[in-house]
């Protein structure tokens, strides 16, 4: 598999290749009241209104870093009630590299991720843990219908 690889702090994740649907340069967004504060906001893409998260502000608790190398990635994020594949933008920082690798190369970290069930497995890769990100994991299911409400709504009325 293709994986993107990009930081968070200073240690590296990676988001598989097939979850992505384009990488973009930053962009400004519409803040959401009363949403997160990891959720930088919304942005109009190709028709549609995209929320979107910053991973920084989600792990550490700090906003991702401005610089070139930052990115904005569109994921395929399906709901955990199912449904439509929807997109969802996530800030990454020092996103420059792809890694070509097995599912297999990747295991269990043997931690229990509560509070951060995005959190996959790891891999060694030049001296550094990766550890995979799994985006169906991201948003609890109130975080979820805020940022995705809107969306349904318009399916509902067509």
């Amino acid at each position: 598999m293709l994986c993107l690889l990009f930081q968070i702090g200073q240690e590296r994740y990676a988001i598989a290749s097939s979850e992505i649907a384009v990488v973009l340069p930053q962009v400004s967004c519409k803040q959401i009241p009363q949403a997160p504060a990891w959720v930088r906001g919304i942005f109009h893409y190709q028709g549609r209104h995209v929320p979107v998260l910053d991973t920084s502000m989600l792990a550490l608790g700090r906003p991702a870093a401005a610089r070139l190398s930052t990115r904005l990635v569109l994921v395929h994020y399906v709901p955990p009630a199912g449904g439509v594949a929807q997109l969802l933008g996530l800030i990454v920082e020092k996103a420059t590299d792809t890694l070509r690798c097995e599912a297999a190369d990747f295991s269990d970290s043997g931690l229990v991720h509560e509070n951060a069930r995005y959190l996959g497995p790891v891999m060694q890769h030049q001296g550094q843990l990766i550890q995979l990100i799994h985006v169906a994991d991201l948003l609890e299911e109130h975080v979820c219908a805020l940022l995705f409400a809107q969306e349904d709504a318009q399916e509902g009325a067509t």
